[in-house]
């Protein structure tokens, strides 16, 4: 959780300029920045109560296709706006998506590895690893009890799915296509996961661990590629970096708007009735207006943002 409503800091991750930077939440000018790193700065995970963000760092490559991949995670201390260290994840490579889990600890998908890393921020040391069972692990999502880890193997087409509290793989489940990108419900029941070869998302009932239903993203011919949830669960948001669109869902996923923004629209970070997009191949975030389904302000943000987060 990153606060947003009540949030003093905004925070950026520049993954085309190599960047992390501090924005203003009211204004959003560029504040501060911090350069430097090896390539690529990739996602961001913000945790509060430490006072810090992670930044994973990626490799030179995209998925599929990096030979060099990084095996850190770059800490980010949030009041001093600086560069603070970084944590060793070696043998494992390529960390990707991270979540902050509710017993506490950081788990994080190491994609070249196809393992899934744990971090104890107490510490900021990295304590065990899970295997994924897949080519390469993508992005992760976590059960809101805490029971299940689930990875989103690109692909293999199909979501490994992992026992936490013992951490072991206990299972696969298997898709149509390829995959991009996955969420889950507020109540551990669906799975929502992003077709990565046609516009759709494929819904998959969590205790029957197969895909139940399939939905068309109208108004956007291109497959898409993250799907986030608003921290109260009402609104899904689902962004397509092939198509520059973001398509907005309400709770029951049976409304859907489809929004032109910038080029490359990568992840997004919710605030209030706000929705912000990084667009990674045009240097712009762009803020949409839930309510009335319309960008309502665009900015120039450093070469191409793909993560954001406020605290």
């Amino acid at each position: 959780m990153t606060y947003a409503s009540t949030a003093h800091g905004m925070i950026a991750v520049d993954k085309m300029g190599g960047q992390v930077l501090f924005l203003n939440p009211e204004t959003f000018a560029t504040e501060d920045s911090i350069g430097g790193f090896p390539r690529t700065v990739h996602e961001l995970l913000i945790v509060p109560d430490s006072g810090l963000a992670y930044v994973p760092i990626y490799g030179d490559g995209i998925h599929g296709k990096n030979p060099n991949p990084g095996h850190v995670l770059a800490l980010i201390d949030l009041s001093k706006r600086e560069h603070a260290g970084d944590i060793n994840l070696h043998p494992h490579v390529a960390p990707h998506t991270l979540k902050l889990a509710p017993d506490g600890l950081i788990y994080v998908t190491c994609e070249n590895s196809a393992t899934v890393a744990i971090i104890d921020p107490k510490t900021n040391k990295m304590v065990d690893a899970i295997g994924s069972g897949s080519t390469n692990a993508h992005r992760l999502i976590i059960s809101p009890d805490g029971q299940r880890i689930y990875t989103e193997n690109e692909e293999d087409a199909d979501v490994s799915v992992i026992d936490l509290p013992g951490r072991k793989l206990i299972g696969k489940i298997k898709t149509p296509h390829a995959l991009a990108g996955i969420t889950i419900t507020a109540d551990g029941k669906t799975l929502i996961v992003v077709d990565d070869e046609a516009a759709g998302l494929f819904l998959i009932d969590t205790d029957k661990g197969e895909v139940v239903r399939t939905i068309a993203l109208e108004g956007n011919p291109k497959p898409a590629q993250i799907a986030r949830f608003r921290e109260d669960y009402k609104v899904l948001a689902v962004s397509s970096v092939a198509g520059d669109m973001v398509t907005l869902f309400n709770a029951d996923l049976s409304e859907q708007t489809a929004i032109p923004v910038g080029k490359g629209a990568m992840d997004m970070a919710f605030r209030g009735d706000d929705l912000f997009v990084g667009c990674q191949f045009d240097g712009t975030m762009h803020v949409i207006d839930i309510p009335s389904r319309k960008v309502r302000h665009s900015f120039a943000c450093g070469a191409g943002v793909e993560s954001i987060g406020f605290f």
